[in-house]
């Protein structure tokens, strides 16, 4: 039983020991297989990492060598191209070399053929000089005078034709831009005169009261004189009661004091009641009606030709030369006319409008105070004009309308030629006959007292002098000449308006008689 149960333990353990071996070699089997497996895995993985890093290293390869070809040409072209430069260079320095050679060559042979020229115009200026020497001998021979009376005879002829000559074309360019002149200065003078039309061209500023009645006077005259002296000391004029009846006169040099003395006496004559009191009382009045009349003149003035920028003086100035004549002419038209003139004329020659109408109108601005400030109103109105403001261009404008200083722009000619054309106008101003008569007798006297003249005439009020000169000492160069010194003498010595014409007359006559 024993040995049953041994054997069959025995076998059982065989048994197991069998199983045990068996899946023993099956595990170590698969075992052997999975290693195999792991191991074939293993390989193709390994070949692909190899075969990837082998590829990663060739292109690494080669992308360093590319840059390396890379780097190596262009580090080649950086190299080649100064030696490009350089051969440039050099090449158009053989080209160069190559010129100048030329040119030198070609100058070398010129100066050979100057050279030559040289020696051949030698010789030639000697045998000038020679038959020169030779015609001169010959032609002193023949002549019987030297060299030099022959060429200092030549000279003097050479300049008696060209001094005629120079004359006849001197006149002849003075005569023609004298026509060319007078018609574009006529055309310029007519069409403004023409345009400028007042109605009232001389404006005349009465100082003579006409009294209601002869017992007016009396009134006036006041008990022992007083209201008459209180008149003359407040108003600062001088009141006349003379013989003729109903009639008084106001006599003072300020007309701006003898327009406040006239207005008010006739304030008083209409009123009635005449002391003292009531004269200062009035005056005053007047004197401030004078004092808003005058700016508000001057305002009107200004806006009518639209000026700007004008100093509130300057305007009272203005407005006082409505109360002041010259000639009989009223200076505030007188220098509206002359503003018109000045600013037409200006537009025909394209200059500016403004400011010829301004020097136009500020021209006479001087006399407005002329009887308180000592000097030529030309001046006295340009010191005004400066101190209030105005441009230089129209100081100097203003300064030389009568020449007392030269004209430094166009705009004083343009106001000098204005205002004697406002002052020449027929009607704008009168003279006195003893002044006229004085005027021509001086015009006369200053033709007669040059050489030549046998007669002087003053025709067409002054305005033209004609002259006739002895032909047989005079001739027409000299004729011209006496024109001109005759103009400018008359220019020095007479005052006149306008301008004055001087026809001189040169005429040659023959007269025979038929038997």
């Amino acid at each position: 039983m024993l040995i049953t149960i041994f054997i069959s333990g025995l076998a059982l353990g065989i048994i197991v020991m069998f199983f045990y071996y068996t899946m023993k070699k099956q595990s170590l089997s698969k075992l052997k297989s999975s290693a195999q497996k792991i191991l074939a895995d293993t390989k193709t993985y390994a070949e692909r990492e190899k075969r990837e890093a082998f590829s990663n290293l060739k292109k690494e390869l080669y992308k360093r060598r590319s840059d390396f070809d890379f780097e190596v040409r262009r580090e080649r072209m950086e190299r080649e191209k100064p030696e490009h430069k350089l051969q440039r260079k050099e090449d158009v320095i053989e080209q160069r070399e190559t010129l100048v050679d030329d040119l030198r060559r070609e100058l070398q042979q010129k100066e050979r053929d100057l050279l030559r020229r040289l020696d051949v115009l030698s010789l030639d200026e000697i045998k000038i000089k020679k038959l020169h020497n030779d015609l001169v001998v010959k032609l002193e021979k023949v002549g019987g005078m030297s060299q030099d009376e022959a060429r200092r005879i030549l000279i003097e002829a050479i300049e008696k034709e060209v001094k005629l000559e120079k004359q006849k074309w001197i006149a002849k360019v003075d005569e023609e831009t004298n026509i060319i002149a007078k018609e574009k200065a006529t055309s310029i003078l007519t069409t403004a005169m023409q345009r400028v039309l007042s109605d009232q061209v001389t404006l005349h500023s009465s100082s003579v009261i006409n009294l209601p009645s002869e017992d007016m006077k009396g009134r006036i005259i006041g008990k022992e004189g007083r209201n008459i002296k209180a008149l003359e000391m407040t108003t600062g004029m001088e009141f006349v009661i003379g013989d003729t009846p109903e009639v008084i006169t106001i006599s003072g040099f300020n007309p701006i004091r003898r327009e406040v003395a006239k207005r008010a006496l006739n304030k008083l004559i209409q009123d009635g009641r005449i002391n003292p009191t009531r004269i200062e009382e009035v005056v005053a009045k007047c004197q401030d009606e004078i004092d808003q009349t005058i700016e508000e003149v001057g305002r009107q003035a200004v806006l009518e030709f639209n000026l700007r920028g004008v100093h509130p003086e300057l305007v009272k100035l203005l407005g006082a030369l409505y109360f002041r004549t010259s000639y009989t002419q009223n200076n505030l038209i007188h220098s509206k006319e002359v503003a018109y003139f000045s600013r037409m004329i200006a537009a025909e020659l394209g200059f500016s409008e403004e400011i010829a109408a301004r020097c136009g109108l500020f021209h006479d601005i001087g006399k407005a105070v002329s009887a308180d400030v000592e000097g030529p109103h030309a001046i006295v109105g340009a010191d005004l004009a400066k101190k209030y403001g105005e441009d230089p261009i129209i100081v100097n404008a203003i300064a030389s309308h009568h020449d007392e200083v030269p004209a430094k722009t166009i705009y004083g000619l343009i106001t000098h030629i204005a205002d004697a054309i406002s002052a020449s106008r027929p009607g704008a101003r009168r003279e006195t006959l003893t002044t006229y008569v004085k005027r021509l007798e001086a015009l006369e006297e200053i033709a007669l007292s040059f050489d030549g003249v046998k007669k002087a005439y003053a025709l067409q009020a002054g305005r033209e002098i004609r002259i006739i000169v002895d032909e047989i000492s005079m001739d027409d160069e000299s004729s011209m000449v006496l024109a001109r010194d005759i103009a400018k003498r008359v220019e020095d010595e007479v005052n006149f308006p306008g301008q004055i014409k001087i026809n001189v007359i040169r005429e040659k006559r023959i007269i025979e008689y038929a038997k």
